[in-house]
């Protein structure tokens, strides 16, 4: 029997809407799952945004204040999708009323943040979700299953990559993004965050590292009215940008793999370039976003010389199966998404995870601590495990 769960969206910017469509998606890509969302409320501070909302996805109520949400009857899971400084306030909040929540990554402001959400969530008995979205891509879960069979033998090293052009334009809005008091770190939370994940997702956990970071663009215009996403600016007052707009990191791996972690949101010339280079003593696996649904694969006896080989994702990897009936059928961005929130409500239909949960986001913002002591200091750092 089919129940329906009462979901609301806090913040609803363009990952909110991205949560929105996902939870009508659902029942398309997976029929037999207990239950059915229901758009129950949406809340979003931006006058008018939130009634936009309801009115083109059908949301029964709308609200500025989130408290609304945490005190509904009605609602039994919460996307929160707000800006990072307010992860805290309104994960802990949802998850002591008794709510499930999927939680958009970095999780807060630092490791102190996601470890009090974390916590909120054990105590609760309530699920918890985070919107590590590429570890999910089917071509991903391959590569894991590669390297955790020994397919590609002894992982020797990793390059991990994240380069963006969305905070490239000298005319970019200063928004919250920018600065220490709401977004926390700047590409450390927006795109090493998934780094690190993917790094643990694929090799285990990393013990020590060393870190550098820039800023390249020191100031921004401050925006004169609400912005969604990454906003221009042009004529406003100039303010400094206060996190980083680049990290380079040497990370070595508690199994003795070795790696580097590059991240840079002003890459001129770079779209979502994302991606990871594993080599082990009999191989190696290579996977690009921007080609999401292929896996290069070296393997064999060669060693010099070797090949590599393209394999197409198809129904046997991952989740596939949910949305193509062949090989070489693409998946898209939304689609990694659909694959979160499955897993996040099968964790609830079943009372155990599934998927990047809280702890994990705990482990990725330990990794992101590391980094910005290290980026101060100088020096390797040991990552404390949490």
């Amino acid at each position: 029997m089919v129940r329906a769960l009462g979901v609301a969206v806090v913040g609803f910017g363009w990952m909110g809407r991205v949560h929105t469509q996902v939870y009508a998606r659902l029942p398309h890509h997976y029929p037999d799952l207990p239950l059915r969302p229901r758009l129950v409320a949406v809340a979003e501070e931006v006058p008018g945004r939130a009634e936009e909302a309801a009115a083109q996805f059908g949301f029964a109520s709308t609200t500025r204040d989130w408290r609304e949400v945490a005190a509904d009857a009605r609602v039994q899971a919460v996307s929160i999708t707000a800006p990072n400084f307010l992860h805290r306030e309104i994960g802990v909040a949802m998850a002591r009323a008794g709510k499930h929540i999927w939680i958009e990554k970095p999780v807060g402001l630092g490791v102190d943040d996601a470890r009090a959400v974390a916590d909120a969530v054990a105590e609760a008995g309530v699920q918890g979700a985070v919107g590590f979205n590429y570890r999910n891509a089917p071509a991903v879960e391959y590569a894991r299953d590669l390297i955790a069979t020994g397919e590609i033998g002894t992982v020797t090293h990793v390059r991990i990559r994240l380069f963006s052009d969305y905070a490239a334009h000298p005319e970019g809005a200063l928004t919250w993004r920018y600065e220490r008091a709401r977004g926390g770190s700047g590409v450390l939370g927006d795109l090493a965050s998934h780094g690190a994940d993917l790094a643990r997702f694929l090799l285990g956990d990393i013990a020590s590292l060393t870190a550098d970071t820039a800023v390249f663009v020191p100031q921004r215009a401050r925006p004169t009215g609400a912005t969604a996403g990454h906003a221009r600016a042009s004529g406003g007052e100039l303010g400094p940008v206060e996190n980083e707009d680049y990290v380079s990191c040497l990370l070595r791996f508690a199994s003795g793999a070795r790696g580097v972690l590059e991240a840079c949101r002003v890459s001129v010339g770079e779209q979502n370039n994302y991606g990871f280079e594993v080599h082990g003593t009999k191989g190696a696996v290579f996977w690009d976003f921007r080609r999401m649904n292929e896996l290069g694969v070296s393997r064999g006896t060669a060693y010099q010389d070797q090949p590599v080989t393209t394999v197409f994702a198809g129904p046997g990897h991952g989740e596939f199966a949910a949305f193509q009936p062949g090989a070489a059928n693409a998946m898209g961005y939304d689609d990694l998404k659909v694959i979160e929130a499955h897993r996040f409500l099968r964790s609830v239909a079943e009372g155990r995870p599934y998927g990047a949960t809280l702890p994990d986001a705990v482990r990725s913002a330990a990794v992101l601590d590391a980094m910005a002591r290290s980026a101060r200091s100088g020096a390797w750092v040991t990552v404390a495990v949490p």
